[in-house]
């Protein structure tokens, strides 16, 4: 750890403490902290042995008067009074404590293999190579590198890789996105998750930060770092390799057929009884071959809708008044339309970019991207309606694939048939003028939407700037459907499957990816033996 977030001492010894709500002057250096709760509880400064950062906000409800939060964890030589522990926030520390199961006495047949390579997968892969089991990854997309280079031909020449673009490949959607590792659970595992990616490259500010973002520039790095890890642990991956089939029998997982999209299409047979599937919320071709094996799944609510993009500077200027020190500014907003429908914002991508993501020829569905530094003077963000299951066509299990499907393909026709998204002002989306955005989402969608903005306008001063730009259309926040599991986290009909992560349905973002597939990784160790067969 770098000397802003430890400080002297150990943090085993003394007395342990938490404070929150430490407030410092913007531009004052977290050096100064210790000096903070020496005045706060009353003891003196070298009474603290020991101190560390463990959230840092801010408080902008003030305009004029805008502060630096802290909690801080600490450990002093003596007892602080309980008195001046309650009137400042401060309580006895509870430490952080990862544990692992012990390993179970059934047999692999195989190996352990994990189909996808996003978070979840990242870190499922980890922590059983951790426990000596060495997984097999099998990933559909290429390396980074390669991977790169595929998004690049895309964006300037606007040839797609069906197995190789935004969404698929090495370090799943997450690598090309604003790295966001918020996320609303509470999960054991966050602090691990958080740690894990600092020490592989993704600074330790992000341990601390309330929003923590990685950048997908730096997040880059950090996936090679933990792939790399994996390896030398005794894990395998192999890029360029899709799941196409399951062989099930008695109930039960016997083995995975994979097709080697770099070996010409070879199709190579894995025998396993412990597959973690972790593919994406876009591996639609892997929903479809689930469903054909007749893998329980069900369909899920999802959202649609478009990408708002504003000045960074008019979002500074509304969260932070005339404060010019403060990092880019983000933005949370929600909204209940007359016609039922929430409205909200998702994934808000300070200082970014918005992208097409598609993953097929023929469609257009965006979404936000953001730098380390987040610094390109444009905000973005996700202003999405809910969609239910009731507005799908099909009581199938792939019903809301196709409404996905249905609308970005309507995209990609409104824009022109040439991958760039159907775009209009703000002006003309909220007089109805906007056909081509307007016809690339269900009617209600936009309604809501449109209803929202004045409301959203009320939070945020000038965000229906007349010249803000729409794009259509975001509709992959979340997957189309939950492969079911049981209580041991195995398919409900398919023993030896772990359904797992955001395309599983089971998460929403890049931390509880992670901490799902760390979860399912956990029920595989409990359940197997590590030896060798």
């Amino acid at each position: 750890m770098n000397d802003r977030i430890w400080y002297g001492g150990k943090r085993t010894v003394g007395k342990k403490y938490q404070i929150n709500e430490v407030k410092l002057e913007i531009g004052t250096e977290m050096t100064e902290l210790p000096k903070k709760i020496s005045s706060l509880l009353s003891i003196p400064q070298d009474e603290i042995i020991w101190w560390s950062v463990k959230r840092e906000s801010i408080d902008a409800r003030d305009k004029t008067n805008i502060k630096m939060v802290y909690s801080v964890d600490f450990n002093t030589k003596k007892d602080i009074s309980k008195k001046l522990m309650k009137k400042n926030k401060c309580t006895f520390r509870k430490e952080y404590d990862k544990t692992s199961p012990k390993c179970g006495s059934s047999k692999i047949k195989g190996r352990v293999v994990i189909a996808g390579f996003g978070p979840c997968g990242i870190f499922a892969a980890l922590e059983l190579a951790k426990r000596g089991y060495k997984p097999l990854v099998i990933e559909r997309g290429k390396m980074m590198n390669a991977r790169v280079k595929d998004v690049d031909d895309f964006v300037n020449k606007r040839r797609i890789n069906n197995n190789s673009n935004y969404l698929f490949g090495e370090g799943g959607a997450g690598t090309f996105s604003d790295g966001k590792l918020t996320t609303g659970i509470k999960d054991p595992n966050i602090r691990y998750v958080l740690e894990t990616f600092a020490k592989a490259g993704a600074g330790e500010e992000i341990i601390y930060k309330k929003k923590p973002h990685i950048g997908t520039d730096v997040l880059r790095g950090v996936i090679t770092n933990i792939r790399k890890e994996i390896l030398s642990l005794g894990g395998d991956i192999l890029f360029n390799s899709k799941l196409i089939n399951m062989e099930i029998k008695s109930g039960e997982l016997s083995s995975i057929s994979v097709q080697r999209l770099d070996k010409e299409g070879e199709i190579i047979e894995i025998p396993t009884n412990a597959l973690i599937l972790a593919i994406g919320h876009s591996a639609r071709d892997t929903y479809k071959m689930l469903n054909d094996i007749k893998i329980d799944m069900e369909q899920k609510p999802l959202s649609i809708g478009v990408r708002m993009e504003h000045p960074q500077e008019l979002i500074d200027r509304a969260m932070y008044g005339d404060e010019k020190r403060l990092p880019p500014a983000d933005y949370k907003l929600s909204y209940k339309a007359s016609n039922g429908r929430g409205v909200y914002s998702f994934c808000m991508c300070p200082g970014g970019e918005v992208i097409n993501c598609t993953t097929e020829d023929g469609e257009i569905c965006v979404n936000g991207m953001s730098n380390r530094l987040r610094n390109s003077g444009t905000a973005n963000s996700g202003i999405l309606a809910d969609v239910r299951t009731s507005d799908f066509e099909g009581d199938d299990d792939l019903a809301g694939v196709r409404f996905q499907e249905r609308y970005e393909r309507l995209a990609f026709l409104n824009g022109g048939k040439n991958f760039n998204p159907p775009s209009c002002t703000m002006r003309d989306f909220l007089n109805g003028s906007a056909k081509s955005v307007i016809s690339s989402m269900p009617s209600f969608a936009y309604e809501a939407i449109r209803e929202a903005v004045p409301y959203f306008a009320k939070k945020i001063k000038g965000y229906d700037d007349e010249n803000a730009i729409i794009k259509a259309v975001e509709t992959r926040s979340s997957a189309p459907v939950r492969i079911l599991r049981d209580e041991k986290g195995m398919s409900t009909n398919a023993r030896g499957i772990y359904p797992a992560g955001e395309g599983s349905g089971y998460a929403g973002g890049i931390t509880s990816a992670a901490c799902d597939g760390i979860k399912q990784a956990n029920r595989i160790i409990e359940r197997f033996s590590n030896e060798e067969i």
